[in-house]
């Protein structure tokens, strides 16, 4: 049914029919998977006798419609809603990707550990997990959240457990006290577990303490600064580079360059977020085009739609994104 709005636009409503759901398993608690549609697009939505009533402009209103009715199939197929599953469809437009978000829902669980099992929560997550398993070198770059060291560590966990690699290596630059550390009080582990540990916490999250210690102290998985790769050979291994976008593009050799016979590098990084002075350039950022083309080498680029923090997380990026932008473009005009 279509209308004129007051101020002279078209305006039709559409039924989405879930006569045959629980309401309550697609709407969430107090509503709250219709109130971020609401609130993502010019629509209102109610609720009578079994359908979901769609008002605004036509081509919202299609579009949305096709959310409601994707959403309304993961409930029929047993999925639990949550905020992240309403905001992977949210922008969606496209029926091919829209199609390939559903059948995310549908894969088996892709790792099992001591804690937990995971499965993917985004697109660009799955798209991730792929090229882990296909590729001995993947780069992830994306902001924060999206799961980029995350998932290599469940990935490099899962390796060891198949006995597809004997050890695991988990690498990051210590940029932010110059690499050296020297100036730190305290022995070595002292100086470098702060700019290691989020490294650990994803271990933690995966295997009990217990075996982290074990592998630990068997040296079957290796958690160090960057510094400690020079001049060694890594066989066997699956070796993750984590804040890759703090390496220089010296840095970024030397560590490629470490890979021996059967091992797996992951590297991972937030081109938004370098540290180095500006009398370096970022390794992460230059190796995009050295690499570029190169059979074996995957490039994976996760976007503010692929966070899985708090919702608010995406609309922060989001906005930083825009403001960097419109800097740029000051820039440009010589900062008019």
């Amino acid at each position: 049914m279509s209308d004129k709005k007051k101020d002279g636009t078209d305006e039709t409503t559409r039924l989405v029919g879930i006569q045959d759901l629980d309401p309550l398993a697609l709407f969430g608690k107090n509503d709250s998977n219709l109130r971020l549609v609401e609130r993502s697009y010019p629509v209102q939505l109610t609720y009578r006798d079994g359908s979901l009533t769609v008002r605004g402009e036509p081509a919202t209103v299609d579009e949305v419609s096709a959310i409601l009715s994707a959403l309304a199939d993961l409930v029929r197929k047993g999925a639990i809603l949550e905020e992240h599953d309403v905001h992977n469809f949210i922008g969606v437009s496209d029926a091919h990707e829209r199609e390939e978000s559903l059948q995310i829902y549908e894969r088996p669980v892709l790792f099992s550990f001591d804690k937990r099992t995971l499965r993917v929560k985004t697109l660009g997550q799955a798209r991730y997990v792929a090229a882990l398993q296909k590729h001995d070198i993947v780069f992830a770059i994306g902001p924060a959240g999206t799961g980029k060291t995350y998932l290599a560590v469940a990935a490099a966990v899962h390796a060891l457990r198949a006995r597809q690699v004997e050890r695991i290596l988990l690498v990051r630059p210590a940029v932010e006290a110059g690499e050296s550390l020297g100036f730190l009080p305290g022995d070595m582990k002292e100086k470098v577990d702060p700019y290691l540990r989020p490294l650990y916490d994803a271990l933690n999250d995966l295997l009990s303490f217990e075996k982290i210690r074990r592998f630990l102290e068997l040296g079957v998985i290796e958690v160090a600064p960057l510094a400690y790769m020079r001049g060694r050979t890594l066989n066997n291994a699956f070796v993750i580079l984590d804040e890759a976008q703090n390496t220089t593009v010296g840095q970024m050799k030397m560590f490629l360059t470490r890979l021996g016979y059967g091992s797996k590098a992951v590297i991972t990084g937030d081109v938004t977020q370098i540290d180095l002075g500006v009398e370096h350039a970022s390794g992460l950022v230059e190796i995009q085009s050295i690499l570029h083309g190169v059979r074996g080498i995957e490039f994976i680029y996760l976007t503010e739609r692929d966070v899985v923090r708090h919702h608010l997380v995406r609309e922060i990026i989001r906005a930083f994104d825009e403001h960097e932008k419109v800097n740029e473009i000051k820039r440009g005009n010589g900062g008019r």
